[in-house]
């Protein structure tokens, strides 16, 4: 049982994006690849010399492997304990309940979150801090510059250990707890919503749900939670079986990838609520009955009836939202008198609001919702969350939404992707836009007057740190806006992603189709852009 120092070379391509390191598993199986990035970690830590680590993943193809490294080289390194996901299994914000629940030092979550997995997929890995989130930039930061130059990493010469039997294990000085996987999870969800409620709900025999897990790591938590707690029947959770390749689907809870849940909840018979979640289960989204909700509308319904469920009866202390989700939620604040943040993309802009208490509820346009219950995004609870609301309002997924929008108005809002787009020719577009800037304001454009054009920067309120290019944004007088920005989610080429918004506030005006009704902004975005010139793209690859 010997501490290993193995000697190693330094790979230029460490540096971790919005959500961690991800590559192709490729990538990852190349010899010293991952012990590399993780001991990188280690060494850019202090203080965790006898501490707690978390570990776990989506499951996804190498999860298994990449784990038994992870945990040898933690032993190596001097942590004292180890908690560790049945079959490797931890959702994203289970890895956050783990943390915050016994007090850890920190996690390492293995996924490539909503990117396609098995063999040829994709594979992540990113850690996590004492509260629970994603590392902050200065602390990913540090793991890069230390990645740039490690000539050595430490593993302990050890058999693998059992991740299927719950229970204590030891790995030289390191104990390694396997827990059940939902267990915790389950439990903190308990306390933040009326079960009873929902249960009556769910067997009232007048409604009926579908949850599509997309054979990821949400199955189990679904199938213990709303067919186990909540009586549900058998069959409710549809693709609940976590699969390393996710059954060769694509896991991302949109129109175009849970095609399956699409097609259930906008046919004949279709039930009365449908949600669906990504490969790590820190993503969501909400149908209903042949209606489907933005994750903008998505937020500013939480929030509007938050004092509706038990863990948020007391009222929010304020709501924050990435950059390039819509201005719903904001209507909302400032009706309710509270503050609304507007911070980068990335979950871990966040963790400063939640842990301030600044901020209660916040969201993302990527299918992304959460609270200060956990430092991640979490698919589960906003799923609970609209079941909460739905049992105690008596009302219809597409009725509440409805209601909504007379109240605050509409923001009409649509994200195109487009997907694998040549790096240099993306730069080119974004450089394009930046040159532009400083003559659009004042400036008509089509029917439209420019109120304002930058690149987004943001200073955090609580440490002060500073963000710069965090996408282009082109608002309008009449409140529109369109806003581009490469996404860091992806591993080959570029994402290009546009967003588009127009607020409507009379109610006459609300039925109108999305697309139709953001035609003209979006024509104008290819105009300024030049999208299709440039990318030779005719049409987005997604379209939410």
């Amino acid at each position: 049982m010997a501490i290993q120092t193995v000697s190693t070379t330094p790979f230029s391509d460490q540096k971790p994006g919005t959500s961690g390191l991800r590559k192709q598993v490729a990538v990852f199986q190349k010899p010293n690849y991952l012990e590399n990035f993780v001991q990188s970690i280690f060494d850019s830590l202090d203080g965790y010399q006898g501490q707690t680590l978390v570990v776990g993943g989506d499951g996804r193809f190498y999860n298994r492997q990449a784990i038994q490294i992870i945990l040898k080289m933690a032993a190596a390194n001097g942590f004292g304990k180890a908690l560790v996901g049945q079959g490797g299994i931890f959702s994203t914000p289970a890895v956050s309940c783990i943390i915050r629940k016994y007090k850890a030092f920190g996690g390492i979550v293995l996924s490539a979150s909503h990117n396609p997995g098995g063999p040829d997929g994709d594979f992540g890995i990113k850690y996590n801090i004492g509260n629970g989130g994603p590392a902050p930039e200065k602390v990913t930061s540090a793991i890069f510059e230390r990645s740039k130059v490690i000539d050595e990493y430490k593993l302990l010469d050890v058999e693998d250990v059992n991740l299927d039997r719950v229970g204590t294990t030891s790995l030289g000085n390191m104990t390694v707890d396997v827990l059940d996987a939902v267990n915790d999870y389950a439990a903190l969800m308990e306390t933040l919503f009326d079960f009873e409620q929902i249960r009556q709900l769910l067997t009232s025999g007048s409604f009926n749900m579908c949850m599509d897990s997309l054979h990821a790591v949400t199955g189990p938590y679904a199938k213990a939670i709303f067919e186990g707690l909540l009586g549900a029947p058998q069959g409710t959770v549809q693709n609940g079986e976590p699969l390393e390749d996710f059954g060769g689907g694509h896991p991302d809870p949109n129109l175009v990838y849970a095609h399956d849940l699409v097609e259930v909840m906008f046919g004949a018979k279709a039930p009365s609520f449908g949600a669906a979640s990504d490969g790590d289960g820190d993503r969501n989204m909400i149908l209903g009955n042949n209606f489907f909700v933005t994750p903008s509308d998505s937020l500013a319904v939480l929030a509007a009836n938050a004092t509706l469920v038990p863990g948020y009866r007391s009222g929010i202390t304020g709501v924050a939202r990435s950059m390039p989700t819509s201005q719903a939620v904001d209507r909302v604040a400032e009706k309710m008198g509270i503050d609304c943040y507007e911070t980068p993309t990335g979950w871990k802009f966040f963790g400063n609001l939640l842990d301030a208490d600044k901020a209660t509820l916040c969201g993302e346009e990527s299918f992304g919702t959460g609270s200060n219950h956990v430092r991640e995004k979490d698919g589960l609870w906003a799923v609970l969350f609209w079941l909460n609301i739905l049992a105690v309002k008596g009302q219809s997924v597409e009725a509440i939404v409805k209601e909504h929008w007379a109240t605050y108005g509409r923001n009409y809002y649509s994200r195109h992707d487009f997907e694998g787009v040549d790096t240099a020719i993306a730069n080119e577009l974004m450089d394009g836009l930046r040159s532009q800037l400083p003559t659009l304001k004042g400036q008509p454009l089509g029917s439209y007057t420019v109120s304002y054009a930058d690149d987004f920067s943001y200073t955090d309120p609580i440490d002060h740190s500073v963000s710069q290019k965090q996408g282009i944004r082109i608002g309008f007088t009449d409140g529109s806006r369109i806003v581009f920005r490469l996404s860091g989610t992806g591993t080959k080429g570029a994402t290009l992603r546009l967003y588009v918004e127009s607020y409507e506030p009379d109610a006459a005006k609300h039925d109108i189709d999305t697309q139709t009704a953001l035609a003209p902004l979006i024509q104008l975005a290819d105009q300024v852009a030049k999208i299709k010139e440039l990318t030779g793209f005719d049409k987005p690859t997604v379209i939410t």
